[in-house]
């Protein structure tokens, strides 16, 4: 039951139960058999005094537009039911989001969100996924992209990202110097006191140490024939975090998406869809296998 969430949203139907009935299973069961219910309905959030329940129900027939309710099952006798208007309750990792951040602990959420949408998260535990790279630009792009991916993805089980942000100024810091080499004008990266060039515009040869990658050095090496000092920033070499799974990219990936044991790395110029594969290929390898309920 860890992170599960209804398959379509209309399949949660929301009743009001009177006081003298109450949340007890034995009288919700009473009250809900025999009730004729549409054929899309699978679970009932009942609510009573500003309490809330969880159930399962099971049809008479499966293809009437309405038919009676056969059997019922308590899923939770408490859940926290919050009112989230902006947040879309069919997206899980948005579930996941408001569960953590008002209702940490709770075995049952439900919330209602935008277009009064009402959809619940059991046992919300999302996949955690660190992002990492180096900054500037800001905002992170990989982060920022992830963001916005699972903002509007139905399919993807529900996941925290957490940023894992380098920034070159403090790796200028690990090696001190008057100039540095950067691999591009458009990040609008510089370092604090020190002399800044940026290998995209072909600057003259100088005494500086290259912030940069392999690609970097590459071209360094096609322009002036050998390889300065050099930091490495690929985010792609450092090992992946403890107890998490790891997004990362590499400018030497132009298209394909590479991955390993625990981690996945998208090209550096990767695109929302490159992004979406990458966060589908780290949530497939988890067990047990995640799908909306």
């Amino acid at each position: 039951m860890r992170n599960f969430v209804p398959e379509r949203y209309r399949g949660v139907a929301v009743t009001a139960v009177p006081t003298e009935v109450g949340l007890g299973e034995d009288a919700l069961r009473a009250l809900l058999l025999g009730r004729p219910a549409y054929r899309k309905t699978r679970f009932v959030v009942a609510r009573c005094d500003g309490r809330t329940a969880l159930l399962r129900v099971t049809r008479a027939s499966e293809t009437e537009l309405f038919s009676p309710v056969v059997a019922v099952e308590m899923i939770a006798d408490e859940c926290a039911y919050l009112v989230e208007p902006e947040v879309d309750t069919g997206i899980p990792s948005a579930l996941a989001e408001v569960a953590a951040r008002r209702a940490p602990g709770v075995r049952a959420v439900v919330v209602q969100g935008r277009y009064a949408h009402v959809n619940f998260i059991l046992e919300p535990r999302p996949l955690r996924v660190v992002v990492r790279e180096v900054v500037p630009p800001e905002p992170a792009k990989l982060l920022d992209q992830a963001r916005r991916v699972l903002a509007v993805s139905e399919s993807l089980p529900p996941i925290e990202l957490v940023g894992e942000l380098t920034t070159l100024a403090s790796l200028a810091a690990t090696a001190p110097a008057e100039h540095y080499l950067l691999p591009c004008r458009g990040s609008g990266a510089e370092v604090p006191g020190a002399r800044v060039s940026y290998l995209d515009e072909h600057p003259d040869r100088a005494e500086w140490t290259l912030l940069g990658c392999a690609r970097s050095r590459q071209i360094h090496r096609w322009f002036y024939g050998d390889e300065p000092p050099t930091v490495d920033f690929c985010p792609k070499q450092r090992p992946g975090p403890e107890g998490a799974r790891l997004l990362t990219k590499c400018c030497l990936q132009e298209e394909r998406i590479d991955a390993g044991e625990g981690w996945v790395s998208v090209p550096w110029g990767s695109s929302l869809e490159h992004v979406r594969d990458a966060l589908a290929l780290l949530a497939a390898r988890e067990e047990p296998a995640w799908a909306p309920g």
